[in-house]
């Protein structure tokens, strides 16, 4: 028997895991949203700077990942549009296994959190790497082999082992794991964002990067960012900060899901689609310079990926600083416009 994927689900070539995965599923329930309109209807964009003990420094470009007091990109994006979004997750396996089997039975794709690690089309990620921050639709099942297709970010899909999918969902690997997650959508009171709250989301990205509850996040984070970097070198070994610089190269390039210059081409093409929405023209300049925010953070990550393949990454380190602070100051300005753009309309 060859594994087919649901009636009705359509396999999309996306930019981000998250935002592609919500995609997918508003696709398969006739809600015609774009992309960029989840991840900025979601309060989707940032900026924060974390670097814990014993693991490889983020540059991390989301906003709204579901930190303590956020609701998470999901089921913010979700109340906006009128669908109903729920997280799940358990330390049980069978748990976690029944439920899946239960909802694929039923024909209807379901959004998960993976480790990417345990994935076998992810052959070209770097021997044990491990991000269980990866979100992923499974579109297909054949309940004789229990083999899935899953839909990624490009547009094939990719058949899965049952195993290797418990494997995936179960792993116990930090930063991120995954801890058994999945999603559930109720589409019965499906509607477009209003313009309320579309300002509203704007604005919510605007006070997280202008005002940061502490000097990791938004702008001030990019401007820690920029003076810690040149701190890694006394704390990593070459091989350490080779590894370092490659996981921040991936971080912001769109190889990494970011859609390119960290989230910011994406966001950028948000604003120029709800500048028709809101009739408010210079949202659509904001976005243009939004593009060009994000080519300068392409010019960094080219930086830290010579520096992953240097035999002395640390030089290169030092080429971070004028552009980071660069970005930084531009960024400043365009939210700050932004923020006035909305007490004006």
């Amino acid at each position: 028997m060859t594994i087919k994927p649901f009636n009705g689900f359509r396999s999309m070539e996306t930019h981000h895991c998250v935002t592609g995965s919500m995609l997918h599923i508003y696709d398969f329930y006739n809600h015609p949203i774009s992309e960029e309109m989840l991840l900025g209807i979601g309060s989707g964009v940032g900026f924060i700077y974390w670097h814990i003990k014993g693991m490889e420094p983020i540059f991390g470009g989301r906003g709204n990942v579901g930190r303590p007091g956020e609701e998470g990109l999901e089921v913010t994006a979700g109340r906006r549009t009128g669908v109903r979004v729920e997280k799940h997750h358990t330390g049980s396996i069978k748990k976690a296994e029944k439920t899946m089997l239960e909802l694929l039975e039923a024909g209807r794709p379901v959004m998960i959190n993976v480790d990417m690690g345990f994935l076998p089309y992810f052959e070209h990620l770097p021997e044990d790497f491990h991000f269980g921050g990866h979100a992923i639709v499974v579109g297909g099942y054949d309940p004789e082999t229990k083999e899935v297709l899953v839909a990624d970010r490009d547009r094939p899909l990719h058949p899965v082992l049952w195993e290797d999918l418990v494997k995936a969902r179960g792993s116990k690997y930090k930063p991120f794991p995954p801890m058994n997650m999945w999603f559930t959508f109720d589409f019965n009171e499906k509607r477009q964002p209003t313009t309320d709250e579309i300002s509203e989301a704007i604005g919510d990205v605007c006070t997280a990067m202008l005002e940061g509850p502490i000097s990791n996040i938004g702008v001030r984070g990019i401007r820690k960012a920029a003076k810690k970097v040149l701190e890694w070198p006394k704390i990593m070994n070459d091989e350490e900060l080779r590894w370092s610089c490659f996981n921040t190269y991936i971080f912001i390039d769109a190889e990494g899901g970011t859609g390119g210059g960290i989230f910011r081409y994406m966001y950028g093409r948000f604003l120029e689609e709800v500048a028709g929405i809101l009739d408010v023209k210079e949202l659509a300049q904001i976005g243009e310079g939004m593009r060009v925010i994000g080519d300068k953070w392409q010019d960094v990550a080219g930086i830290f990926k010579r520096g992953s393949e240097a035999k002395d990454p640390a030089v290169l380190l030092r080429e971070t600083t004028e552009p980071l602070q660069e970005i930084a100051e531009l960024e400043g300005e365009s939210w700050r416009r932004l923020r006035e753009m909305l007490v004006q309309t």
